[in-house]
C-alpha cells in the first residue's frame, strides 16, 4: 500500500511529532494494544504501539545502545541478564554483543510485538532466536515478583518500558524496584528508561527516591537525545548495588570491544564517562 500519507503522534496536549509515510507493513491488535509498523521517508521502519513512537531504524542505536552498554560495562563481568520489555529486540541485540554474556531471560508481555518485529524490523529483532534467549512471553511485573522469592539472581536487569500508563504503571512502582533489588547479585546493577527530563522531570525524581529506598548504592541518570521521543530529549537511570558507573576503566571498554569485536554507532568508552558526568543542573 503506497499513498501520500503523514502519521502524526500528539505527544502532549501541546506537542505533536509528524512524519511522511512510506508504506503501511502490518497492522494488528492484541489483547493489550494496537500494533502498526509503518515505512517512513525519514525514520525508516517505525514500531507504533497505541498510536505512540516506540523506536525507528534511523534513530534506535541511541536508545538501544545506552539502555545496555553503560549498565553491562559497569557491571564488568555479566553472564545471566534479563531484559524486561523491549519486543522489538534491539536490546537483545545489544546485550549479546558481550561474549561474557551466557544467558538472556527476555520477558515481554505482548507475543504479538515479538512476532511482529521479526517479520518486519530483522535489524533489530535478529537475536531474539539465538540460543542464548530465553523468550518469556509473560507481565514483567509478576516475573520479577516471582523470581525474588526464588535463589535465581540477575547480573544485569534491563527495563526497556514504555511509559508509564495502563499495564506499565507498575513497573515505575516502589514495589517493582523493591523485587529487582532481590533478583540482582550481590553486585548487580539494573537501568531503565526513565522517560523525558524536559517534560517528566518530577517521575524522575520519584524513580531516584524508590532506587534508594530499595537500598541501590550508586543511582545515575543518563541523559541524551532520541528526535523521535516527546521533546527529542530522553532519559535513562542506572542503579547499582556496589559498582559505580564513574569508576569503569576506559581502557578495560576499550580492550573488551576489540576482543568481543563490538560494534557500536553511539557508545564508546568516552560517552561511557560523559553520558553520566553531562547530566544537566536543574536535573542534578
Amino acid at each position: 500500500m503506497k499513498f501520500d500519507a503523514w502519521y502524526t503522534e500528539p505527544q502532549t496536549e501541546n506537542l505533536s511529532l509528524s512524519t511522511k509515510i512510506k508504506d503501511i507493513l502490518y497492522v494488528g491488535k492484541s489483547e493489550y494494544q494496537e500494533i502498526q509498523v509503518i515505512d517512513t521517508y525519514e525514520y525508516g521502519k517505525t514500531l507504533i504501539l497505541e498510536n505512540t513512537y516506540q523506536t525507528t531504524e534511523r534513530d534506535e542505536f541511541i536508545y538501544h545502545e545506552l539502555i545496555s552498554h553503560p549498565a553491562l560495562f559497569t557491571h564488568g563481568n555479566p553472564k545471566n541478564v534479563l531484559v524486561i520489555g523491549g519486543g522489538d529486540g534491539g536490546t537483545v541485540r545489544e546485550v549479546l554483543k558481550h561474549e561474557t554474556v551466557e544467558s538472556v531471560d527476555f520477558v515481554e508481555l505482548d507475543g504479538m510485538v515479538i512476532e511482529a518485529c521479526k517479520k518486519y524490523m530483522p535489524t533489530l529483532s535478529c537475536k531474539i532466536d539465538d540460543e542464548k534467549v530465553n523468550v518469556i512471553v509473560t507481565d514483567g511485573i509478576k516475573y520479577v515478583a516471582d523470581v525474588a522469592k526464588t535463589a535465581k539472581r540477575y547480573d544485569v536487569i534491563i527495563v526497556d518500558c514504555p511509559d508509564p500508563v495502563g499495564p506499565a504503571a507498575g513497573l515505575f512502582e516502589m514495589e517493582f524496584y523493591n523485587n529487582l533489588y532481590k533478583c540482582l547479585t550481590d553486585d548487580g546493577v539494573m537501568v531503565q528508561q526513565t522517560e523525558s527530563p524536559l517534560l517528566h522531570e518530577t517521575l524522575i525524581s520519584k524513580i531516584k527516591g524508590h532506587l534508594k529506598d530499595a537500598g541501590f548504592g550508586f543511582i545515575r541518570p543518563m541523559v541524551c537525545s532520541i528526535p523521535t521521543y516527546p521533546s527529542g530529549f530522553w532519559s535513562f537511570t542506572l542503579a547499582s548495588k556496589q559498582n559505580s558507573p564513574l569508576e569503569t576503566n576506559p581502557d578495560e571498554i576499550v580492550a573488551k570491544m576489540e576482543k568481543y569485536g563490538m560494534e557500536t554507532k553511539y557508545y564508546d568508552e568516552e560517552v561511557h564517562k560523559g553520558v553520566f558526568l553531562a547530566t544537566p543542573k536543574y536535573l542534578k
